[in-house]
């Protein structure tokens, strides 16, 4: 009998070796693909839209420090840097201060918005004593959603 039992247990193991080198029939490579092609049709549209709202956000967080790095000018400096020297002010000292004690921010890409291009500083302000503003991700004026203009007023 043990035998027996012997050559069934090696015959079970010739044939689950045998098993294991077909590999996968072109229904189930077909049915792995359909459920990663559907993950992928849920999960990348939210990804998508989380991204676009995290640069906004990214957006006005950048739009506070900038506000504050002017107010800190401000106090050092008596007024705001004058429109044609810009937010570079808080960065590299112009010409015309005596009393600059920054800079202000520790780089040039402070004053980059997320989408690559530079805040646009008007002094002064049209809706507050100086605006701080992007035009968002089209990089027109007006737009909605994540073309939105984005400012500090």
């Amino acid at each position: 009998m043990s035998f027996g039992v012997s050559v069934i247990m090696k015959l079970n193991l010739r044939a689950k070796k045998r098993a294991s080198k077909k590999g996968l029939s072109l229904l189930e490579v077909l049915v792995v693909l359909s459920i990663i092609a559907l993950v992928a049709g849920v999960v990348g549209p939210r990804a998508v839209s989380y991204l676009s709202r995290a640069k906004s956000k990214t957006a006005h967080l950048q739009i506070n420090e900038l506000e504050s790095a002017l107010e800190l000018y401000f106090l050092d400096n008596g007024h705001y840097p004058a429109e044609t020297a810009g937010l570079n002010a808080l960065i590299v000292k112009p010409a015309t201060e005596e009393r600059w004690n920054g800079p202000y921010l520790k780089n040039q890409a402070a004053i980059l918005d997320p989408w690559n291009r530079t805040y646009r500083y008007r002094y002064p302000g049209q809706v507050g004593e100086f605006d701080v503003y992007t035009l968002g991700r089209d990089g027109i004026e007006g737009g909605e959603g994540e073309d939105a203009d984005l400012s500090n007023s």
